[in-house]
């Protein structure tokens, strides 16, 4: 499956930064009832390749799962290794988006400027996260998208809230990462699903593309 067919019925990417292992089976389950189909361990999380291995048993046959923060290349065949089949990272490093390529994942890098973005399209990204879009405006991703190849995904991640994809999801962000708005460290799987819950509906708010 491509990328694509993981945005319905949400665009949306959970980064469970400093989730653990025992966690994963209650904070999935809340989040996948909530429509969400894109699930992100960041590699600077206690033991995040178990985590990732319960993630890709217990719901990689629905769900895109895989790690964030990958800052060395070196690490994608372990995430590959562990089950995950997506590799998210804060910077455009090349040979990481390459490595993940030879080895038939889905690559998302992090990109701050044209430059990057271009770097990162040509090494093989199947799209981009703009990151950090609090320290950005919905008026750059405009301007990218003028420049960038017709269908380009681009996800704006960084401070992302259930009150703000607004502007972003006007000017052409395919979706959207959420962090610490949505999971802390030993959250309530019930606040956690709650969380879950205002961003879906937040999303199906929205106007239709083209509205």
């Amino acid at each position: 499956m491509k990328l694509e067919d993981y945005l319905v019925p949400l665009p949306l990417v959970a980064v469970l930064r400093g989730i653990t292992p025992d966690e994963i089976p209650v904070v999935a389950e809340a989040l996948c009832a909530e429509g969400f189909r894109i699930l992100e361990v960041p590699l600077n999380s206690p033991q995040p390749f178990e985590s990732i291995r319960r993630l890709a048993r217990g719901f990689g046959d629905h769900c895109l799962v895989g790690a964030g923060t990958v800052l060395a290349a070196g690490d994608v065949a372990r995430v590959r290794d562990a089950g995950g089949r997506l590799i998210v990272m804060p910077h455009a490093d090349v040979a990481v988006v390459r490595e993940a390529k030879r080895l038939q994942m889905i690559c998302l890098p992090g990109v701050a400027t044209p430059t990057e973005a271009f770097a990162a399209l040509a090494a093989g990204a199947d799209g981009l996260k703009m990151f950090p879009a609090e320290a950005m405006v919905p008026a750059a991703l405009r301007a990218w998208r003028a420049v960038l190849p017709a269908g380009t995904l681009v996800f704006a991640v960084g401070g992302i809230r259930p009150d703000n994809m607004g502007p972003w999801w006007a000017e052409g962000a395919a979706g959207f990462g959420t962090g610490s708005n949505l999971y802390k460290p030993g959250a309530d799987p019930a606040r956690v699903r709650a969380g879950a819950a205002a961003y879906a509906a937040a999303f199906r708010a929205l106007p239709a593309r083209g509205a």
